[in-house]
């Protein structure tokens, strides 16, 4: 099923290959001039002592800690997969069946600062891929330029009319619409690129009123690529002239791009392979396209809400529940949903996460059990509701 990641590595440049030996090479370039002056300030003996001395105070801190926090971890997950294991039987979830402590958290002694130069370059981490990237991979690979909206309001008339012919409610997609893009998201926002301001990194490769990564597209794309096909087929049988010509290439292309989709198993780790190429970041060009961004979009939505009635969950989901869906995987945010308050009170949030998901997630961490998580969603979707892109797209509706 679907989960929420959120980095993919760009592509690497290809580089001309040297005879030399790299380390001719090395020697050839001219040292940074960080390093220079680290050479230059070559530090005392005592100094490097000290250190040496935090450090192993740090090691051992770090070193009990990790021990502590493992154990904990393991826990967390023996517990999951008796859940998992009980819900297929049938069986009744108990609050004894989740972990009921707070996971240990780190505040031992900092790393200490190496005194000594360090001689080695620092590693620059290579740039995402933003929405020009996605474009001309289209172009290049699928020879698809999608259809963008002359007015921002266009795509959300589209979006709307979409949700509501599949089901979802106006409450649903607008307030997920303001948690997912804070209120005023264009349908082309990129995750990190939102606010317009000098030296903005993407920080992934989310995009869309409901930020899907190019692993959700492709996921998406395996899964409901064939009902998506037939509606672009239905679409084109009403059309005539141009239009008929034009949207038989976008279903030429999109046809190359399902064949892609579909060329790894439908698995989460196999899609997000697949996303980090560039024939990924063409098929991601999707959800910028008037006509299949909004059923796109939708279908992440509405598969959760699917998954909730399959396992026999039939009331309504609010949005601040379908978002838990949305984030954490449909298994996993059903376990969420489908807890009574009793138990939202006193669960911690850390049974929904993997380690190094929960100690990067500061909200997470603060809002530490599943009834403040929830709470504090609402609360943004709440204040987010009010701002200008999502009282649009209210009136969309």
């Amino acid at each position: 099923m679907r989960a929420k990641m959120i980095r993919f590595l760009a592509p690497v440049a290809i580089a001309a290959a040297f005879i030399l030996p790299t380390s001719v090479v090395a020697l050839a370039q001219p040292l940074p001039a960080n390093i220079v002056n680290a050479r230059a300030q070559t530090a005392s003996p005592q100094a490097i002592a000290e250190y040496r001395r935090k450090l192993q105070i740090y090691l051992a801190a770090r070193e009990a800690f990790n021990a502590e926090a493992s154990a904990y971890w393991e826990t967390i997950a023996e517990k999951r997969r008796m859940r998992f294991a009980k819900r297929r039987d049938g069986q009744r979830i108990a609050l004894e069946d989740y972990v009921l402590t707070q996971p240990p958290l780190y505040d031992g002694p900092k790393r200490p600062v190496n005194p000594e130069p360090d001689e080695t370059e620092p590693h620059e981490r290579k740039p995402l891929p933003v929405v020009a990237d996605f474009l001309q991979a289209a172009r290049e690979y699928y020879q698809f330029v999608p259809t963008r909206p002359a007015h921002e309001m266009d795509f959300k008339r589209a979006y709307a009319r979409t949700a509501i012919a599949m089901g979802l409610t106006r409450e649903q997609a607008v307030r997920v619409y303001s948690f997912e893009t804070g209120g005023n998201g264009n349908h082309d926002m990129q995750s990190g690129l939102s606010s317009g301001r000098p030296g903005a990194r993407a920080i992934s490769t989310a995009v869309g009123y409901n930020q899907l990564l190019t692993t959700n597209t492709l996921n998406l794309m395996a899964e409901q690529g064939t009902g998506i096909l037939k509606a672009l087929q239905d679409k084109a049988a009403r059309l005539t002239g141009p239009q008929r010509q034009a949207m038989e290439r976008k279903i030429a292309a999109f046809r190359k791009m399902l064949a892609f989709a579909r060329s790894v198993p439908n698995s989460w780790s196999q899609q997000a392979k697949l996303g980090a190429t560039p024939r990924g970041w063409g098929v991601h060009a999707l959800v910028l396209d008037m006509d299949v961004g909004p059923l796109l979009q939708t279908h992440k939505l509405l598969t959760s809400v699917i998954f909730a009635r399959n396992k026999g969950y039939h009331k309504p989901l609010t949005a601040a529940e379908l978002e838990m869906m949305n984030l954490t995987g449909d298994g996993t945010g059903f376990d969420m949903v489908t807890m009574p308050q009793s138990y939202r009170e006193r669960v911690p949030t850390s049974n929904f996460f993997q380690r190094t998901g929960y100690e990067r997630n500061p909200v997470a961490i603060r809002h530490n059990t599943v009834a403040k998580l929830l709470a504090i969603t609402d609360e943004r979707m709440d204040a987010n509701s009010a701002k200008p892109g999502a009282r649009e797209l209210a009136a969309a509706f």
